[in-house]
C-alpha cells in the first residue's frame, strides 16, 4: 500500500496515481495484479506490432481482443474500488478530523461506457475502436485510448478543492485520511485488519495528528510497521509498541 507521505498520489502525474489506485484494488481483488501486468504486456505487444509496416492484421485483431478483455476488468476492478472506498467514506466522514476525507473518481472514457452498459458490450466497442485507432496510434508510438490513460483525481472534502491545489501539508493529511479509509475497507469487506507499512510517516505530523494516527490504527487493529529516524515521535506510544532500532547487521528491541 502507498503510504501518506507519498504526495504523488496526489500531485504526481497520473501514471503514479493509476499505480496508487491499483494497489488499493489489489487488496480487495487478489488477481488485479496479474491483470494489470498481462494488460502492459499486450499493450506493449499492440504498439510493436503496430510499429511493423507489413503487421498481420489477424495479429493486430488478436491483440486487441486480449487488450479489450484485459481492459474491461482492469477499469472494472478499479472502478469498483473507487465505489466501494467513497461509499465508506461518505458513511464515515468527518469534517472535524485533523484527517480530511476525500472526495475520489475515476475518469477515463471505459470507465464511463462501464458505468452505462453491460462489460461484453463494452468489451466489443473498445475492440472496434482500437481496431479504428491503428493509423493514429501507429503514429502516437502506443496506444491512446483504454484504462492505461485513466486518471484517479482526489479532492479535498471539506474544502471541496482539487488535491493538487491544496498545501503540502494538506495533502499530506488528506493522502494519510485516504489510506486509513482503505484499510478500514479491506477491514470490513474481508473481515481481516491489513498489515499496514507506514514508512516515515509519523514524522510529517504535528503532534495533533500524530495521536490521532495512532488512534486510528489501534482502532482498526491488525498489525502495523512504522519507520522512523527520530525515535521522539514515537515516544507517546509507551507500551503501545514494540519499538526496533535497526543498525547495519543487527536489530534491538527498545521496549
Amino acid at each position: 500500500m502507498a503510504h501518506p507521505r507519498d504526495g504523488r498520489a496526489v500531485r504526481g502525474p497520473a501514471g503514479d496515481r493509476r499505480r496508487f489506485l491499483d494497489r488499493l484494488a489489489l487488496s480487495l481483488d487478489a488477481e488485479h495484479g496479474a491483470r494489470a501486468a498481462k494488460l502492459e504486456r499486450a499493450l506493449r505487444n499492440r504498439n510493436r506490432l503496430l510499429a511493423e509496416e507489413t503487421a498481420d492484421a489477424r495479429w493486430l485483431d488478436a491483440a486487441e481482443r486480449e487488450i479489450a478483455a484485459l481492459g474491461v476488468a482492469v477499469a472494472a476492478a478499479r472502478g469498483e474500488t473507487v465505489l466501494r472506498l467513497r461509499a465508506l467514506i461518505a458513511r464515515e466522514r468527518d469534517d472535524s478530523s485533523p484527517f480530511p476525507w476525500a472526495q475520489v473518481s475515476i475518469e477515463g472514457e471505459l470507465e464511463r461506457m462501464i458505468g452505462e452498459e453491460p462489460a461484453l458490450q463494452v468489451e466489443d466497442r473498445y475492440r472496434a475502436r482500437l481496431a479504428a485507432a491503428r493509423r493514429r496510434d501507429a503514429a502516437a508510438g502506443r496506444t491512446l485510448e483504454g484504462p492505461q490513460a485513466s486518471d484517479l483525481r482526489v479532492r479535498h472534502g471539506p474544502k471541496d478543492e482539487a488535491a493538487r491545489a491544496c498545501s503540502t501539508g494538506e495533502q499530506k493529511a488528506l493522502l494519510a485520511g485516504l489510506v486509513l479509509a482503505h484499510a478500514r475497507l479491506v477491514a470490513a469487506t474481508t473481515g481481516r485488519a491489513p498489515l499496514l507499512l507506514l514508512d516515515e510517516v509519523a514524522a510529517h505530523f504535528d503532534p495533533l495528528r500524530r495521536e490521532a494516527l495512532y488512534a486510528e490504527l489501534a482502532r482498526i487493529g491488525g498489525q502495523v510497521w512504522m519507520t522512523g529516524a527520530d525515535p521522539e515521535v514515537f515516544a507517546t506510544l509507551g507500551g503501545r509498541a514494540q519499538l526496533l532500532r535497526v543498525f547495519p547487521g543487527r536489530v534491538e528491541r527498545t521496549m
